[in-house]
């Protein structure tokens, strides 16, 4: 009887969850387009800034879009990400969050748009604006961005670390991969093509320190990636290594490509959630598909950003839009 409450009482918790990330999870409210009148120039102003900000640091393009991810995972997509706290209780300060980079690159869009638009374009608006921005500086797809995004008031460093609803781990196996997507709204193809998203970027040696050298616990490494790749990685990574970063896609991770499809393919995931997509018939599938002739990974991606920019959205006389994207109002 016990078990059977238990049982009743996670249905219940999920049924509450779907509807909370599911508001407005069609982007209802949203549109392409949105500042035509209200702030014409808004698009054109964040790509200038992101082409000046990647001529020099091209190594932000991978932290400025997952930005996005983090942000629209806790929340829904409301820039609850980029708020501070006094006493650093804010998302921005939980654990998966302390790798993210370039806060500053979305403090200096929202200045430039504030001195053309004053209160207009919202912070998570700028979020999803940038992340599109970025991968088009590395040569990746270009997508149509749906804005009128609000901003949310409420940041908890828990949030993203909590069970079930926090931001899936880069140890997370398929099941948890897929659980965690389809909460949002999001398909098991959405998984599989947003995770294509680490094509550029770097990760923690720490992120995944116990493939190399401790999987199960016993000194051992684990058996799904090619031993070739660990041998390598091992010269890069040290054993309790907090500081050094190893590239998610090694040989392009400045350039957006489908050669991180490749490299899964081939055992060369560099995080066990990489690794995990080779585990589900679809995920697997999709994985042949992105590195073969006629592949539809550029057009994906697009899709699947957009779907991921609609989740939890606020719109309308919801939020607000925050002067400055690090406090409320």
């Amino acid at each position: 009887m016990a078990g059977s409450k238990n049982l009743l009482g996670i249905f219940m918790l999920q049924i509450m969850l779907v509807g909370l990330f599911s508001s407005h999870a069609d982007g209802q409210g949203l549109k392409v387009g949105f500042y035509e009148k209200s702030c014409p120039q808004a698009e054109a102003i964040v790509s200038k800034v992101i082409s000046d900000v990647m001529s020099v640091a091209p190594s932000l393009s991978g932290p400025l879009l997952r930005m996005h991810f983090h942000d629209c995972f806790i929340r829904g997509c409301d820039g609850s990400v980029l708020l501070d706290s006094p006493n650093g209780q804010s998302e921005k300060f939980s654990p998966p969050n302390l790798s993210l980079r370039g806060f500053n690159i979305i403090d200096r869009v929202k200045l430039a748009l504030e001195k053309a638009c004053p209160d207009v374009v919202s912070c998570a608006d700028v979020v999803a604006l940038v992340a599109r921005d970025v991968t088009v500086a590395t040569k990746g797809p270009h997508w149509e961005v749906e804005t009128g995004r609000r901003d949310g008031n409420v940041s908890l460093i828990g949030d993203p670390i909590s069970p079930g609803t926090g931001l899936p781990s880069f140890s997370a196996n398929i099941t948890v991969l897929k659980q965690s997507f389809a909460l949002r709204g999001l398909s098991a193809k959405d998984l599989v093509v947003l995770s294509g998203g680490h094509t550029i970027g770097m990760s923690h040696c720490s992120s995944f320190e116990s493939r190399l050298y401790n999987f199960t616990g016993k000194g051992d490494t684990d058996p799904t990636m090619d031993p070739n790749y660990i041998a390598r990685l091992k010269l890069k990574c040290k054993p309790r290594d907090q500081t050094t970063l190893a590239e998610l896609d090694p040989g392009s991770f400045k350039t957006f490509d489908d050669s991180y499809y490749r490299l899964v393919t081939k055992r060369r995931g560099l995080l066990e959630s990489d690794a995990a997509l080779l585990n589900d018939p679809e995920t697997r599938a999709y994985l042949v598909q992105a590195i073969s002739h006629g592949s539809t990974f550029f057009k994906d991606f697009g899709v699947s950003m957009v779907n991921m920019g609609r989740i939890g959205v606020l719109t309308g006389s919801q939020g607000e839009v925050r002067k400055v994207c690090t406090k409320t109002n």
